[in-house]
């Protein structure tokens, strides 16, 4: 995963019991609680959105990051 971003199954592997809307704060603790790589977790707090409707804008912003 080092050389590409996550992909959206990957994503949510880390993200599951996520509530959305969810700030990029709440993915980013989350992720890290269930024991994401640091290369996920970097993707996602470099995505460059503040807040998240749904898994889909996840891997949406992860994916232009």
């Amino acid at each position: 995963m080092s050389d590409s971003n996550p992909t959206p199954i990957e994503l949510q592997k880390y993200l599951g019991g996520v509530d959305y809307p969810a700030s990029r704060d709440d993915l980013v603790s989350t992720a890290r609680a269930n024991g994401a790589p640091d290369d996920l977790v970097a993707a996602l707090e470099n995505s460059g959105t503040d807040s998240f409707d749904s898994p889909t804008d996840v891997s949406e912003a992860v994916a232009g990051s």
